[in-house]
């Protein structure tokens, strides 16, 4: 998830500014809507990481937080936790919902697929000794 030419959430396009660090800044870009601005916040390499927006927030701020939580060698949680806060925050609750939950499932699950198909690519990439 730390390479945004992994995020597929079609119709939405995404672009970074640097590299995938706390601090960086991306915009995403979907059509008849304006560009939306976000900083990457609290990155735990490997484990998890923030998106802070709201570009198009007034007085109020959006954090999405990711978590990919280890199971096993081959399995793992991912948790998508949205928050809206401050003081207009609730203006915005009905708008955020639409926008996210009818994706957020399907979404999470283009995910978990890819992030298989990555391990298998990795797996039959590997030679006999299991080195790369």
């Amino acid at each position: 998830m730390t390479d945004i030419r992994n995020w597929n959430d079609p119709p939405a396009e995404f672009t970074l500014d640097g590299p995938f660090v706390e601090g960086s800044r991306g915009i995403t870009e979907m059509p008849g809507r304006p560009p939306a601005m976000w900083t990457i916040r609290d990155v735990e390499p490997g484990r998890a990481y923030t998106i802070e927006g709201g570009s198009f927030l007034e007085r109020a701020v959006l954090l999405v937080h990711w978590r990919f939580d280890s199971l096993s060698e081959r399995t793992a949680t991912l948790t998508q936790r949205i928050e809206l806060l401050g003081e207009n925050a609730a203006a915005y609750v009905d708008d955020i919902k639409s926008a996210f939950e009818p994706n957020m499932e399907p979404g999470l699950r283009r995910i978990a697929q890819s992030m298989e198909r990555r391990h298998l690519t990795a797996e039959s990439d590997s030679g006999p000794s299991g080195q790369q």
